[in-house]
């Protein structure tokens, strides 16, 4: 989840200014650039349970050890007290707080594949070597494997308590949602208008097949809970009102209007102002515009305000100046680096994005929506047109690898960088996801004892 954003604060006094503002995302390809985000659990070394913020051995603690690398803390305040560190900048990149203390990175905007892989590794090493004087582990899996969401901690940030009051009037697994997932992102450019529709209906339309390919939450409060990936499932149940398949992409007439009207339809959550979250969670958008929001009776919007509400939509794929590719698990390094490297694959060449169009271009609005609804649980197995999500991801791989090749971003070894596409071509050849591995050894030499992922999968 984004923390508050730096937009200058300049008023909207139109409706075409929301557009404009996406549309000042338009890059030429020279500039496209790759933004990964990953989130990982920490685990105590010694009972395995969630760090608290504060204390010794809390995220505090570790986010002010890291400013050793060069990180520079940001606090917030919360009332009268002192400030909490909650994030960390440096160099474009980010370190930041999910409700319940799982750490986030959200990289800088880099060339290639290998500079992301890089990035990744740099920051793992150094997380590391701080939660090694802690005494704590990090963890990469879609969906926490052992513990309640009471046993879950809350971070001190003024935008998660309004959102933990909201999101029970509003779906049943949000606060999981908010606790107990992680993922993995990738931001990717567009160059006008009609490349970002292209883009964005490719990407929504395979989205199932990065779930089914990184699915890896298999266990709720150490046993099976009968998914594959957990977390994607989180998502059907959690706010209908900023989720899901947004099915008006694949409309004729769609471009930025349309997606600004759908988040001018979406609640508010807040607006942040001097310092301070304002709850207006439920309220409209389009009331702040006319200067009749309740929260702040006789206020205009801000582009500030613009920005970090386009933050609280979480669709399958979404929108701000770039595109979101929002549907995997989080999980180990080198399945990090093979989500951009799949969808830049996909999207960042021209032959393969047509190819990629090919392959999606006659799915109807009903098999969408049944491939977003079977994934979590059967992932890769999912029937789909007398074959099954297996075929699909295959030759969508296929396509990911050629694209890759064709861009010939090499490195100092002179290698391209399809191969960090290699562990999701072996999940698909094997008809196997990392869920199902897990739960093999679950079932198998680990015996039932959910405590040894922590043990054998930490970073």
């Amino acid at each position: 989840m984004s923390s508050p954003s730096h937009v200058a604060g300049t008023p909207i006094t139109d409706r075409s200014q929301l557009v404009d503002y996406i549309a000042s995302g338009e890059k030429p390809k020279s500039q496209w650039r790759i933004g990964t985000e990953h989130e990982k659990f920490g685990f105590r070394l010694d009972d395995l349970r969630p760090p608290s913020f504060e204390g010794e051995r809390g995220i505090e603690a570790l986010l002010k050890g890291l400013t050793r690398f060069g990180w520079e803390p940001v606090e917030e305040h919360i009332g009268q007290g002192p400030g909490n560190v909650i994030a960390l900048l440096r160099d474009g990149a980010s370190v930041t707080l999910e409700p319940a203390g799982q750490l986030e990175l959200s990289g800088g905007m880099l060339e290639n594949i290998h500079q992301t892989c890089s990035e990744v590794g740099t920051h793992l090493k150094e997380v590391k070597t701080v939660a090694d004087e802690l005494q704590l582990g990090f963890l990469g899996m879609g969906f926490q494997p052992k513990w309640t969401r009471d046993e879950m901690p809350w971070m001190p940030k003024g935008r998660y308590q309004i959102m933990r009051n909201y999101m029970p009037k509003v779906g049943k697994l949000g606060l999981d949602m908010m606790k107990r997932t992680c993922t993995v992102q990738v931001n990717l450019d567009f160059s006008s208008e009609a490349d970002m529709v292209k883009k964005f209906r490719v990407s929504l339309a395979l989205q199932p097949v990065a779930t089914a390919l990184f699915a890896d939450s298999p266990f709720t409060e150490g046993k099976p809970n009968g998914y594959q990936s957990y977390r994607s499932h989180i998502w059907t149940d959690t706010d209908p009102d900023r989720t899901g398949m947004l099915d008006f992409v694949f409309e004729g007439g769609f471009g930025y209007e349309r997606y600004v009207d759908y988040l001018l339809d979406v609640p508010m959550y807040f607006s942040y102002r001097n310092g301070e979250y304002i709850d207006c969670s439920g309220q409209s958008f389009r009331d702040f515009m006319a200067g009749k929001l309740p929260a702040l009776p006789g206020a205009l919007p801000t582009m500030t305000d613009w920005s970090d509400h386009m933050t609280t939509a979480f669709p399958e794929v979404r929108m701000k100046k770039f595109l979101e590719m929002r549907g995997a698990d989080g999980g180990p390094w080198g399945r990090l680096c093979a989500l951009p490297a799949f969808w830049v694959g996909l999207l960042y060449d021209q032959t393969a994005l047509d190819a990629a169009w090919d392959l999606v271009k006659d799915f109807t609005l009903e098999e969408r929506n049944a491939l977003r609804d079977g994934v979590p649980k059967h992932a890769l197995k999912l029937p789909f047109r007398g074959g099954s999500v297996r075929d699909l991801a295959a030759s969508a791989l296929k396509i990911a690898v050629a694209g890759l090749q064709r861009r010939a971003a090499l490195n100092s070894k002179g290698s391209d960088e399809s191969g960090f596409l290699d562990p999701l071509i072996e999940f698909a050849e094997a008809n196997e996801t990392p869920a199902e591995r897990k739960l093999a050894l679950f079932h198998g030499q680990w015996n039932g004892d959910i405590d040894r992922v922590f043990r054998e999968f930490a970073y």
